[in-house]
């Protein structure tokens, strides 16, 4: 039997607004009463170390759809409330079929393995396929879902005395929330297989988290404000089609150097004289502030997308837009 259609999403009038449970979205600055051109979206745990759970991974959905089509906003800020980003998925809960210190099974399994959708992952999934870039400020300790759900964003700075590790060797699982994916592309095979196999946890300025972490500073207030100044430069500097685009390049691009030339061809003139280009250009030749306005996917060049969509199962591939509010 056909799925039957999602309800269309409407984006709120504030995001305060959402009943949300484990995170916060705030404004810059956080006075304003309207929602601004960055968005600060918080894990809100402290009390638990902002321990990864369902419910969080539900907020984190809900908003990153909603801010995906929400033209109002143009970049993200992801960060965690108190002294820790992310102490990795909250063990006090529990995973499905693990016997607590009784020897009773808390969550039975109640679904096939192969039907089984990771939390982490469709939290990951969330933050990449949104349109609009997340810079992570990593003000404290982040290890396993806590580091692997950063991977998809555009930029990483972190605290350099924060605790990063990718811990699943030393609990009995493996790596999740797509990490398999990013973290060879992000800090190659060597240093991801290393990560990986030990489970150690490191401090953010070791040499292994080198190509991972854009910027480190000196304290977890200084993460935050330099996160927060890299968002509002690319909100006020870059265009969202363009760079949704380019990430899309990096991760999905072709095996040779040829093909590659073929897709950048193909983009690069199908963005030539539409809005942001001539935007681009005019700002330029003006010598004044640009103003972006493109929207994903509608002022994508024509042939994206060029991969094949994987439909996950969980979720349709495509969203009616029609009937939200801006």
């Amino acid at each position: 039997m056909p799925r039957a259609p999602p309800p269309s999403l409407v984006i709120p009038e504030s995001y305060a607004s959402l009943p949300l449970r484990q995170i916060t979205v705030s404004n810059v600055p956080y006075s304003s009463s309207t929602v601004t051109p960055v968005l600060v979206i918080t894990l809100n745990r402290p009390e638990k170390l902002n321990a990864f759970t369902d419910i969080m991974r539900e907020d984190l959905e809900q908003v990153y759809e909603l801010v995906d089509i929400d033209p109002r906003v143009k970049a993200v800020v992801l960060t965690g409330a108190g002294k820790s980003f992310c102490a990795g998925a909250d063990l006090e809960i529990g995973f499905p079929g693990v016997r607590d210190a009784n020897g009773i099974v808390r969550r039975p399994k109640v679904e096939r393995d192969v039907d089984h959708r990771d939390g982490g992952g469709r939290a990951t999934l969330a933050i990449h396929h949104c349109s609009k870039p997340t810079i992570v400020a990593l003000q404290g300790s982040a290890v396993g879902v806590g580091i692997t759900l950063t991977l998809p964003a555009c930029i990483r700075v972190a605290y350099a005395k924060a605790k990063i590790g990718f811990v699943f060797s030393q609990r009995g699982v493996v790596m999740e929330a797509c990490s398999s994916y990013f973290l060879p592309r992000l800090v190659g095979y060597s240093r991801a297989m290393h990560l990986a196999t030990t489970g150690g946890v490191y401090q953010a300025d070791h040499r292994l988290f080198e190509p991972l972490f854009s910027e480190l500073c000196s304290t977890p207030e200084a993460t935050l404000a330099r996160a927060l100044e890299i968002a509002d430069r690319l909100a006020k500097n870059t265009s969202v089609v363009s760079t949704k685009i380019m990430r899309e390049l990096l991760y999905r691009g072709p095996d040779s150097v040829e093909e590659a030339h073929l897709l950048d061809s193909q983009m690069i003139y199908g963005l030539y004289g539409r809005k942001d280009n001539l935007e681009g250009v005019a700002s330029f030749l003006q010598k004044r502030p640009v103003n972006f306005e493109g929207k994903m996917p509608q002022d994508a060049p024509d042939g994206y997308p060029w991969w094949k969509q994987v439909d996950i199962g969980d979720k349709p591939l495509e969203y009616n837009y029609e009937k939200s509010k801006l």
